[in-house]
């Protein structure tokens, strides 16, 4: 009885292993689709001009220079229409080492508070 029920808990545990998937993989082949996460559209790029007359809470991409610091996580932004401020929190960084001759690309959303507007940004990413 013993060696019965070995038997069968050792076949029960070695399922996992004899059920393993293998053969060819066709690359050209439509790839299924990962589960979670949203599918849909991001921020799109846009000015620091027209961040100016954007509502509260959108969300921007903006590709440009970071001038200066002018707080603790606050910067002036650059690009062809004008400036803005952005802030970036320390944990948003990632690493990343930039200088005002840099270009980047911010994506983050509008904080607008009285007469107050900044782009809380999210990611930055080093363009050249």
């Amino acid at each position: 009885m013993k060696k019965i029920a070995l038997v069968t808990l050792l076949a029960l545990c070695s399922t996992p292993v004899l059920a393993q998937q293998g053969g060819f993989v066709d690359n050209n082949a439509p790839q299924a689709r990962q589960q979670g996460g949203f599918s849909g559209p991001s921020a799109s790029l846009t000015t620091a001009d027209k961040v100016k007359s954007m509502s509260d809470d959108t969300w921007v991409m903006l590709q440009g220079n970071i001038e200066q610091r002018v707080g603790d996580d606050l910067y002036t932004f650059r690009d062809a229409t004008g400036t803005l401020t952005v802030e970036i929190d320390q944990k948003r960084w990632n690493g990343l080492a930039i200088t005002p001759k840099d270009k980047v690309q911010l994506e983050g959303k509008v904080d607008k508070e009285w007469s107050n507007l900044e782009v809380d940004v999210k990611t930055i990413k080093k363009l050249n």
